[in-house]
């Protein structure tokens, strides 16, 4: 492995990532001495150093993993291209997603090389396509070649991780079995109830390549041919495949359209004009914005480098529809938190939360933060889990504490300055707005005067 500058910085930028990453590493130079060979680790620019260690090694095939983001894509070819010029033999392998973009894109009636842009026709490609198998002929080199020490944590400011914390794939694939053992067999109605354990939470496992899609739905498929299933079983089971096909969609959609990772996937869409800021940004990073239901993401997000998939849809529509911030300025905050780095499903997910990407809806899907607060989270669980200056407040009080104002043994205690922030904007009012822009934007020209 070679440990480019761009990849420090990046890791320098996330501590909590870089204790992982470095984790990672560990974890796959002791799976490799188990097998009898050892992690081969350089510094220095990709291209340079990966030519010197296939003339080292005396190669006459290169491979390695497809990336799916622009940036990445760009150095894949160029590396590539070196290779080629060097008299190399090159196998790019597509192991990130469990079907490859060129897989589903085979499937369209009109290929014009190009990928699914909308999701429904793309499932259904997607599910008629064979998982591909890769590694089940490798031979290992027995080669000596010289090596650096592992990438360590505190290389980039990070602390090391616990030993119980070190990724790997058999502690990986061992608490996804026992999660398909119980709480996946519910994962279709209990995903959005974020104070539930009904996720399994591998979205850093699968970006770092701890394990692979297709493993993670072999054993799905293995857990759905159990015979005794309920039917709301099955369907959990089914919904859980449905979501790692749409990781896959998004992958597939950064290697069709990589044109630039800040590039806005709707061609009407690009000129649609997002603030790069507002009053009320810092509070919504740092969860102080007043809605209980955003604010818990957010502090989950900081706490753990994690957030729930229903807190990240609501903050995100928050950010874009409420705040009216471009959805690349939520992008980049979250990936200076979040320990998961797949920068082309961060682009998709976060271009399809603002109505600029793929599947676009007539109008903007705006999520109304009480109201998901009251589906998602009724008890308060949630909020209160994260937000302990609301912990104590009674019953449903907890998710609208503004509506308490109006009851001044409640008010007073809630909005000091010391304790939990008033709301920032009036959503009603912010989402009505924005519509309204909206409306005017994508209306035809003629009609606009």
């Amino acid at each position: 492995m070679i440990v480019e500058p761009d990849l420090e910085r990046r890791l320098a930028r996330n501590p909590r990532r870089a204790a992982y990453y470095c984790g990672a590493v560990s974890s796959l130079a002791a799976a490799l001495a188990a097998r009898g060979v050892a992690l081969i680790v350089r510094r220095g620019t990709l291209r340079a150093e990966a030519l010197r260690l296939a003339r080292e090694s005396r190669a006459a095939t290169i491979g390695w993993s497809a990336a799916y983001d622009a940036a990445t894509i760009a150095n894949d070819r160029d590396l590539q291209a070196a290779f080629e010029e060097a008299g190399l033999r090159v196998a790019l392998a597509h192991d990130a997603p469990a079907i490859a973009p060129d897989e589903t894109a085979a499937v369209r009636a009109h290929d014009d090389g190009t990928g699914y842009r909308a999701f429904t026709p793309y499932l259904t490609a997607w599910r008629s396509r064979t998982r591909a198998t890769y590694g089940a002929n490798v031979r290992y080199a027995l080669v000596a070649l010289d090596s650096n020490p592992l990438p360590s944590p505190d290389t980039f400011g990070a602390e090391a991780l616990a030993d119980a914390d070190v990724p790997s794939e058999a502690k990986t694939l061992s608490a996804f079995d026992a999660y398909l053992a119980g709480p996946a067999l519910a994962y279709r109605t209990a995903r959005s109830v974020p104070a539930e354990a009904a996720t399994a939470r591998l979205s850093a496992a699968l970006s770092f390549g701890i394990v692979s899609a297709r493993t993670l739905l072999a054993r799905i498929d293995a857990r759905y041919a159990d015979r005794f299933l309920l039917a709301e079983e099955r369907a959990s089971l089914a919904a859980l495949t449905r979501a790692l096909a749409q990781r896959d969609f998004f992958l597939q959609l950064g290697w069709f359209y990589e044109t630039s990772p800040d590039l806005v996937l709707q061609t009407r869409m690009r000129a649609f004009a997002f603030a790069r800021s507002h009053p009320a940004l810092e509070a919504w990073r740092f969860g102080r914005t007043g809605f209980p239901f955003v604010d818990a993401g957010m502090r989950q997000l900081r706490a753990t480098g994690w957030m729930h998939p229903r807190a990240r849809l609501v903050a995100a529509s928050f950010l874009c529809y409420d705040l009216g911030v471009d959805w690349r300025v939520g992008r980049d905050a979250w990936d200076d938190l979040l320990v998961e780095d797949e920068p082309a499903l961060a682009t998709g997910n976060w271009q399809w939360t603002a109505g600029v990407g793929a599947d676009l809806a007539q109008y903007p899907r705006i999520f109304n933060p009480r109201k998901q607060a009251r589906w998602f989270d009724p008890a308060g669980t949630y909020v209160r889990r994260w937000i302990p200056e609301l912990a104590n407040l009674p019953g449903a009080a907890v998710l609208d504490p503004a509506a308490s104002i109006a009851r001044p043994q409640l008010a007073l205690p809630l909005f000091d300055g010391a304790a939990y922030a008033a709301p920032v904007v009036d959503h009603e009012a912010t989402a009505r707005a924005f519509l309204a822009r909206y409306a005017v934007f994508t209306r035809p020209r003629d009609e606009r005067r």
